[in-house]
C-alpha cells in the first residue's frame, strides 16, 4: 500500500472515537500531509500508533504527538521551539501548521541534530532550523515564541523556556517525577492539564549518551546513594564511635 494510503488510514484512527486524539482540522491536515516514512528507518512501522527507539531516544508513537499538538495548539505563522528534535518529525508537524521558515527546533544529542536536519531535508521540511543546545536554555537568539513544545519531563518548566514565550505565548510539557502530566503554561502563569503521560527526563549537558565523556551528574549521584542506602541494614546505618566504647 502506499504511503499516503498508509498515512490517512493512521490518522483516521486517531480521528476515532475510541481514541479521539486529532481532534483539529489544522492539525488532521499537517498529519496526514507529513511522510512520517521519512523519519523511520523501518518504513512499515512508521504509521503504527507505537513508540520506537532511534540512537538512544525514544521515537514517540503516532498519538502522543498528536496530544501534545492537541494542547500546544499553534496557529499558521506562530513561532515555534521544539526543544527535544528527535528524528525531526514533531518539527515536521509543526511546520505543516505553521510554516516551516517560523519552526526552531534543539537536541542536546549532536547525532539527533544531525539526523533531525537530514529527514527534514528529506522530508520537504529544509527550512526548519535545527540547532544543538541544552533544550533548558532555549533559544533565546531566536526569542520570543509562541508556542514552545517540551518533549522531556521536567518537575518545572524551565525558567528561560518560560522567558522565551511571546505576549500570549503557550508552553506545553510533560511535568512531574513518578507520576507525569502533560501541562500547558501561558506567559501569564496560568496552567491548563491534558492528563497522564510518561516521558524521560530532560537531559543537560554531561547526560547525552553520545558524549565524548559522559560526566556524572548531582542527579546520578543522588540516585546513586538513595539505591545504596536502602541496601544497607542493621548497624550499618549508626555511627559508631569506637573511641568511646
Amino acid at each position: 500500500m502506499e504511503p499516503a494510503a498508509v498515512r490517512e488510514d493512521m490518522v483516521d484512527g486517531l480521528e476515532h472515537e475510541s481514541k479521539g486524539v486529532v481532534e483539529s482540522g489544522a492539525l488532521s491536515v499537517a498529519m496526514r500531509n507529513v511522510p512520517r516514512h521519512e523519519f523511520l528507518a523501518e518504513e512499515r512501522a512508521a504509521y503504527a500508533d507505537r513508540t520506537t527507539e532511534h540512537a538512544n531516544t525514544r521515537v514517540l508513537a503516532p498519538s502522543t504527538v498528536a496530544r501534545l499538538f492537541e494542547a500546544l495548539a499553534p496557529a499558521p505563522g506562530d513561532s515555534v521551539l521544539v526543544v527535544g528534535a528527535g528524528v525531526g518529525y514533531t518539527a515536521a508537524v509543526a511546520a505543516e501548521i505553521t510554516g516551516q521558515e517560523h519552526v526552531h527546533a534543539v537536541d542536546i544529542a549532536r547525532r539527533l541534530v544531525v539526523d533531525a536536519r537530514t529527514n527534514l531535508a528529506r522530508a520537504g521540511y529544509g527550512g526548519v532550523l535545527v540547532d544543538r543546545r541544552d533544550g533548558a536554555h532555549g533559544l533565546p537568539e531566536y526569542a520570543p515564541f509562541d508556542r514552545v513544545l517540551l518533549e522531556a519531563a521536567v518537575v518545572r518548566p524551565p525558567h528561560a523556556l518560560v522567558e522565551q514565550l511571546a505576549p500570549g505565548g503557550r508552553l506545553v510539557a510533560p511535568v512531574g517525577n513518578h507520576e507525569q502530566s502533560l501541562v500547558a503554561v501561558d506567559e501569564g502563569g496560568g496552567r491548563e492539564r491534558f492528563g497522564p503521560v510518561r516521558f524521560a527526563p530532560l537531559l543537560v549537558e554531561g547526560e547525552q549518551s553520545d558524549a565524548v565523556e559522559r560526566n556524572r551528574t548531582v542527579r546520578e549521584d543522588r540516585e546513586r546513594t538513595r539505591a545504596s542506602a536502602q541496601r544497607r541494614n542493621g548497624w550499618e546505618h549508626d555511627w559508631i564511635d569506637w573511641d568511646s566504647t
